[in-house]
């Protein structure tokens, strides 16, 4: 089981994502693998189960939302999408409504949606 990510850490790793976007340079990985990784985090512990799979490669990916554990093969319910998308929805700057169906975030399955109401964390 991976370490668990501190709020402190989390939230360090935001905000130097958030000053290197804003000043139009690239984010750390370092950085950027952390505020994913947090923010997964977060999200798995506000919707425990495994009916919804959630990915942000390279860096992480959690199974969230109550409902039929999937447990062979691709679930039939993945949200995926790049690391500054879901920092931006996590956090609240953009929705999922502006998100989804772009290159950015694919979601597939009924119950894929549900993340939406999930959103954003507000770490």
């Amino acid at each position: 089981m991976a370490r668990k990510i501190t709020t402190d850490e989390g939230r360090a790793a935001i905000r130097a994502v958030d000053e290197a976007t804003a000043g139009g340079a690239t984010p750390a990985r370092a950085d950027l693998g952390t505020a994913v990784r947090y923010l997964l985090q977060l999200l798995a512990e506000k919707a425990p189960g495994n009916s919804v799979e959630v990915r942000v490669p390279p860096f992480g990916a959690v199974q969230v939302v109550e409902g039929p554990r999937h447990t062979r093969g691709t679930p039939p319910n993945v949200v995926e999408m790049t690391p500054g998308t879901w920092i931006s929805l996590a956090v609240g700057r953009s929705s999922w409504t502006d998100a989804v169906g772009t290159p950015e975030l694919s979601a597939s399955g009924i119950r894929a949606s549900e993340i939406a109401a999930l959103l954003p964390l507000r770490p």
